[in-house]
């Protein structure tokens, strides 16, 4: 494990690569962890949290991967994404 976050949350550190490599600032990631606009069910024991963000003018979908089925809970992986449409699960 790596850096624990605030809430309980920690990163491990195949996320902390995959977020310095895709260059997604942790304080996106933090913000959607303390307040998700979305929380959905992948599988049993992991959950997407998720928000949108407007970035350089163009809009993105914040997603961070959970398994809460330990604690404290883990990040598996954080990404951006352009397919907002995709994944966002209604209004």
């Amino acid at each position: 494990m790596t850096d624990e976050e605030p809430g309980g949350f920690v990163i491990t550190p195949h996320a902390a690569d995959e977020m310095r490599r895709r260059g997604l600032d942790a304080s996106l990631v933090r913000q959607v962890l303390t307040a998700p606009a979305q929380r959905l069910a992948t599988r049993p024991g992991r959950v997407v949290l998720q928000s949108r963000f407007e970035i350089d003018g163009k809009w993105y979908l914040i997603r961070v991967l959970v398994d809460v089925d330990r604690e404290p809970a883990e990040i598996v992986t954080a990404y951006r994404t352009s397919k907002i449409d995709k994944y966002w699960s209604g209004e």
